[in-house]
């Protein structure tokens, strides 16, 4: 019997970490942290497969999906539905850490003094600013952008040029066409590099845990269980919240999630899961148009889990330094974390130096940031499932709000999924 590849991953999930709870038991320290080295590679030659078909499958989805919507308006209202959706659920998930974070405590009692800043040196807390902002969204070369997988500055010229495809009209069909063929061609190859998940889902959780064994997790028990309650809420939050717009059916959504979402989990990176959320959700009923649009923007701006994160760390921190924020403190700290998680969209260790960033806002020890390390990874994990379920949730409830039907269980009426007519919406000049 065949068996899918969710069952894979996950037998590849419980071997992982039989292995390497074994190897951290039975090996010598030197001999685990040579083990995790080797077998990393598995992990690195997978996540670099992937990256290497993000920027033409976010590039071509993006570019066909906007000149198929038409004119400017259809654009524009689905651009500010996105937009809106965003804002709302990053707002939601900052102010559910600072939440959990308060009533909980977990760094009371911790007293933490900071002696030494040098661990986290290598860690810039770059303020926000709007130069910030606009290094990091505006690409000067769409070359370069593709090279660094800078998603959010491929979107932007995707965006661009989408728009010029659909006002040149009939003169961009072949452009367009050749694109549409272009997302095929990728998908099927998406398909071949999650052949590899399996074996990186085994390499990535048994080297994590050899080298840092289960004993990480048990001393920091409690700051880690308090943070997955608070990625376990928002999940409830998101789902039972898009369940009121979409329907009951967004249940199935999340079965079909599920497999992406674990990948994301045990690699600790969302951009794994890109080419499977998206696959998934044409298979759930939301038109490409939708899911193309949608999905490469969540990735900038709807990383709700590390949002979540950065709010309840920083709080943690402050607590362990025996630092009292107050209550208009946090407010502040919250609309400040709304930016500078939008101006560090792309930067690598994203959370680690949106958290820096805050830290030095409130005058509070970069140095606390040593207290996150040693679990950093462990959460990270937790994070990348959760911006991957989250960003499925808005395309779902973005393409509902456009008159999409998904099936039994779902609101709306099932003729409003029509036939995309490619030739005749590009003759719609947008200017």
């Amino acid at each position: 019997m065949k068996m899918s590849l969710t069952k894979m991953i996950i037998s590849g999930l419980i071997l992982g970490m039989i292995a390497g709870v074994a190897i951290n038991h039975m090996a010598s320290v030197e001999t685990a942290k040579v083990y995790a080295q080797d077998i990393s590679i598995f992990t690195t030659i997978f996540l670099r497969l992937v990256k290497m078909i993000i920027a033409p499958l976010v590039i071509s989805t993006l570019v066909v999906g906007i000149a198929r919507m038409g004119d400017a308006k259809t654009l524009g209202r689905i651009f500010s539905k996105t937009l809106f959706l965003f804002i709302c659920a990053s707002l939601l998930s900052i102010a559910l850490g600072l939440v959990v974070v308060n009533i909980f405590k977990p760094g009371m009692g911790i007293n933490f003094v900071p002696h030494d800043a040098g661990a986290v040196s290598s860690i810039k807390s770059e303020p926000f600013t709007v130069s910030v902002f606009v290094s990091h969204a505006i690409p000067t070369s769409i070359i370069d952008a593709m090279a660094r997988n800078e998603i959010l500055q491929i979107v932007v010229f995707s965006i661009f040029l989408g728009c010029s495809l659909a006002a040149v009209g009939e003169k961009g069909a072949p452009i367009v066409k050749a694109l549409d063929a272009l997302v095929h061609v990728m998908l099927k190859l998406t398909g071949y590099v999650m052949l590899f998940a399996p074996l990186t889902v085994f390499s990535a959780i048994s080297a994590l845990i050899a080298e840092r064994g289960l004993g990480v997790m048990i001393s920091a028990g409690i700051f880690m269980g308090e943070f997955y309650l608070t990625l376990g809420m928002l999940w409830a939050i998101l789902i039972g919240l898009s369940a009121i717009i979409v329907g009951p059916c967004i249940g199935r959504l999340v079965r079909k999630i599920t497999e992406p979402a674990l990948l994301a989990f045990t690699t600790s990176s969302s951009e794994a899961a890109f080419p499977g959320t998206l696959n998934q959700l044409e298979k759930f009923g939301v038109s490409s148009k939708i899911a193309s649009f949608v999905l490469p923007i969540g990735y900038s701006f709807n990383l709700v889990g590390s949002m979540a994160y950065c709010s309840f760390a920083t709080v943690f921190i402050a607590q362990a330094c025996n630092i009292e924020l107050s209550m208009g403190e946090q407010i502040t700290m919250l609309l400040i974390l709304m930016l500078t998680s939008k101006g560090m969209a792309g930067v690598p260790r994203a959370s680690m130096v949106v958290i820096a960033a805050t830290l030095s806002q409130f005058h509070i020890p970069e140095a606390g940031l040593i207290l996150l390390m040693g679990v950093d990874p462990f959460l990270d994990m937790g994070r990348s499932a959760t911006n991957v379920m989250s960003n499925a949730m808005g395309a779902a409830i973005v393409g509902r709000w456009e008159g999409e039907h998904f099936g039994a269980g779902c609101h709306g009426k099932a003729l409003i999924n029509k036939p995309e007519k490619e030739s005749a919406e590009l003759n719609i000049p947008l200017f």
